[in-house]
């Protein structure tokens, strides 16, 4: 069965496709022009009302939400080997991480950048002092949020802290800047990366 995935490379779909490398599971690309509006119609409309990427479809499944995505095609297509199993002592972990970057990172760079007024303590992410030191922590070990085992919470976690590093949302610590180089080496990530530049030049979307 293939994965079809409704694709833009400006959007967090370009992430989805470096999941779909990784798990190694046949799937084609969609091009949905955002500068168009595309994603607001059907068909991307009829399957996600928020009219955003990333959207697959799996035989007869519809997943969307970037994070969610990643955690269905690891399950699917690769129990064991990019997601522990249901009964593994590191399932928990897994599940946590990947959660964290979408629930904690994100809200929390995004208040902290656009200098929003919160209580830290009603707010899910608490301070962004906490939330560094929280990343800090989880990726000092290394290599890999779970050791030496690459797993999908790599992706969606670190693909958080490789888009924040990169246009300066969050701050450049050196575990991070290593972390985002460890994930920009892997060949799945490298294959995706290399795609998505060639839909850029394709589409002529790099031009102004």
């Amino acid at each position: 069965m293939t994965v079809k995935l409704l694709h833009h490379p400006f959007s967090r779909a370009a992430n989805t496709l470096w999941a779909l490398e990784e798990v190694g599971c046949p799937y084609e690309l969609e091009y949905v022009d955002l500068a168009a509006g595309a994603q607001k119609k059907d068909p991307v409309r009829g399957l996600n009302a928020m009219g955003k990427l990333p959207v697959i479809i799996d035989g007869g499944a519809v997943v969307t939400e970037a994070a969610a995505i990643a955690l269905y095609l690891a399950d699917r297509y690769a129990p064991g080997r990019l997601a522990p199993a249901l009964d593994a002592p590191e399932r928990g972990a897994y599940l946590r991480w990947s959660l964290y970057a979408p629930s904690v990172i994100e809200p929390g760079c995004m208040a902290h950048v656009n200098k929003w007024e919160y209580r830290a303590s009603a707010a899910g992410f608490g301070t962004y002092e906490e939330m560094l030191d929280t990343v800090s922590g989880a990726i000092g070990k290394g290599p890999w949020l779970l050791g030496e085992t690459f797993t999908m919470a790599d992706l969606i976690f670190g693909g958080t802290i490789r888009y924040m590093t990169m246009f300066n949302i969050i701050d450049k610590r050196p575990e991070y800047l290593a972390y985002a180089e460890r994930l920009g080496a892997r060949p799945a990530a490298q294959r995706a990366q290399a795609i998505n530049a060639r839909i850029v030049e394709e589409r002529g979307l790099g031009k102004h």
